[in-house]
């Protein structure tokens, strides 16, 4: 069963842009227990929202999950995890936090109450509705 995920990234530090030209990124320096459970969760086919945190605030695209199971390698006591990532597609439209937390269905995601969490699960329905917003919003 293919699980799906979002995963946020400042876009300073590895965009959307950036994982695009690499065409495949290690997805590393997750210090948080949660979201290294959640690392730890990811199979290979799992789809990830990219998000753009602390500028833009925004899903921005799709990934997938290519390697699971990794040890970080930024890592060198060999505690936390580690996913493969490469892009899917680009979003139509971005999908921004103010227009996820104006969506009354959107108000139990993960993104909107656990804000600081970096690896987070979407729920199906959730995923869903993102995906009509981003077809549906304006530039």
């Amino acid at each position: 069963m293919t699980r799906r995920w979002l995963m946020k990234s400042e876009p300073f530090a590895y965009s959307w842009n950036d994982l695009v030209k690499e065409r495949e990124g290690v997805w590393d320096g997750v210090r948080n227990h949660r979201a290294k459970n959640n690392l730890q969760a990811m199979e290979s086919g799992d789809q990830v929202f990219f998000y753009h945190s602390n500028v833009g605030l925004e899903i921005v695209g799709i990934a997938e999950v290519s390697e699971a199971g990794l040890l970080d390698p930024t890592d060198p006591d060999g505690k936390w995890a580690a996913v493969k990532i490469r892009p899917v597609s680009k979003l139509a439209n971005p999908v921004t936090l103010q227009q996820i937390k104006a969506e009354p269905r959107l108000a139990e995601m993960e993104l909107v109450k656990l804000m600081r969490l970096s690896v987070s699960e979407v729920r199906q329905e959730e995923w869903e509705i993102v995906m009509e917003m981003a077809e549906n919003c304006a530039d």
